[in-house]
């Protein structure tokens, strides 16, 4: 879809799955000592009808990753085997019509075994599971490092060259970015584990930052190597770590490579059966007292009520328990940065605050309304709606227009991108609550 320029839409997706897996993080902190992920948080915040939904959705989700990937290292065995084990199945069990995309294919036993056999390793209890995960997560790092350092000597400018770094264009590498999501899918199940967490308040949002990081680093690092080593149109799609080896003729280096694409396909069917059985009938729901946290949504079109002004004004106790930024009269650098100094701070000095001023900032004795609230919900849609189109303008009008339509399309995304920067200010001068968690979403 994208050529070369999937490195830019693994940074693109990256993005995306930061901004959610921040709003993961902080809902830890919010409902911790839980095992639900989304369908608990949906559950404390909306009400358990749509958790319902999502709890089998997740169920869904989880049991299709599962049989995914022990699908995915039964080919893997099957193509180190020379296609023998498939040949074996096809002789002897036959083969069934109408699975897949309609062709002949065979019952895959040997992807039964891996589930069952994943399922066993999770049954013998989290310590054991993730002594065992862990392993495997050694050999893949050891692997991305060799692949690393291995391709260095093989790599040829010229792939990337006349052109061929987008040679789909940014619809190409828009297209990419939507499929390349999904390969930061996973962070959710690091909420799942709030029960088995030592401090779930705290290492709950520094394990979901820190594994979105490794990843985008893996890739984008591994997508740079593959592209310069193998032109973008070459490239095997079916095992293309592997055959960016063989290609040069580098056997050795094709089945070490095997090695961490095994323990990389272990490691993602352990994390699609490990969240299975975790709302267990142990856990009741209804224990969690959100207090502030749940925000009373449903009351908010009402007159504030004395929780209510908690939640708009914060709570003393609270404030002072896990306020992380400095003296009082620092709050309302909170704006930026929930740390003790913030980043916008420390980059601009003196003009920090005379940006606040411009920007509309408000100041620290501003409390949220239902009133504002309801503006940054309509900045927020407004946000979407208003992106799409700016890409679809981008793709449609500008990179396939030509003559005045490009032209003009080019100024209506100028002006698009203007007006979604008033959006971000608009939000930014809407007031906080005051009250400082653990972590928060910034």
């Amino acid at each position: 879809m994208a050529g070369p320029g999937v490195i830019l839409s693994f940074i693109i997706a990256a993005v995306a799955s930061i901004l959610s897996g921040v709003c993961y993080a902080e809902f830890g902190v919010r409902v911790p000592k839980t095992t639900g992920s989304a369908y608990t948080y949906s559950y404390v915040t909306v009400g358990e009808f749509v958790a319902f939904f999502i709890g089998w959705n997740l169920i869904l989700e989880y049991l299709i990753g599962t049989a995914a990937g022990a699908s995915a290292l039964s080919n893997m065995f099957d193509s180190l085997a020379n296609h023998s084990i498939s040949n074996f199945m096809i002789t002897h069990l036959g083969t069934l019509r109408g699975l897949g995309k309609g062709e002949d294919t065979y019952p895959d036993v040997l992807a039964l075994f891996i589930a069952l056999l994943a399922t066993v390793i999770i049954a013998v209890g989290v310590k054991n599971s993730v002594r065992f995960n862990n392993i495997l997560n050694v050999v893949n790092l050891v692997i991305w490092v060799f692949m690393i350092i291995a391709g260095l000597f093989f790599l040829s400018a010229s792939n990337w060259g006349s052109g061929k770094f987008l040679p789909y264009g940014w619809s190409g590498v828009m297209r990419g970015a939507a499929t390349c999501f999904y390969a930061f899918i996973g962070f959710d199940i690091i909420a799942t584990t709030g029960e088995e967490a030592k401090n779930p308040n705290t290492s709950i949002p520094y394990a979901i930052t820190a594994s979105l990081v490794t990843c985008l680093t893996a890739y984008v690092s591994v997508s740079v190597i593959l592209t310069l080593m193998v032109p973008y149109d070459l490239i095997d799609g079916s095992a293309p770590l592997m055959e960016m080896f063989a290609v040069h003729g580098f056997l050795w280096g094709k089945y070490t490579v095997a090695v961490g694409a095994i323990a990389g396909l272990t490691v993602s069917l352990l994390g699609s059966l490990f969240p299975m059985p975790r709302p267990d009938d142990h856990t009741d729901t209804h224990q969690f007292n959100s207090e502030d946290d749940v925000d009373n949504t449903k009351h908010l079109d009402e007159e504030p009520t004395e929780d209510n002004h908690i939640l708009m004004e914060g709570d003393d106790n609270d404030r002072s328990s896990y306020h992380t930024g400095g003296t009082e009269g620092e709050a309302d650098d909170s704006g930026f940065h929930t740390g003790h100094t913030p980043l916008l701070k420390r980059l601009l000095g003196g003009h920090y605050y005379t940006l606040r001023v411009r920007l509309g900032v408000p100041d620290s004795s501003a409390r949220p309304t239902p009133a504002t609230g309801r503006v940054v919900t309509k900045c927020t849609l407004s946000l979407f709606f208003l992106s799409f189109l700016l890409w679809s303008t981008v793709v449609f009008g500008v990179e396939q227009g030509s003559g005045f339509g490009a032209v003009f399309s080019g100024l209506m995304a100028t002006v698009m991108m203007g007006s979604l920067v008033k959006l971000l200010i608009l939000i930014i001068q809407q007031p906080e609550s005051t009250r400082r968690l653990p972590y928060m979403a910034p």
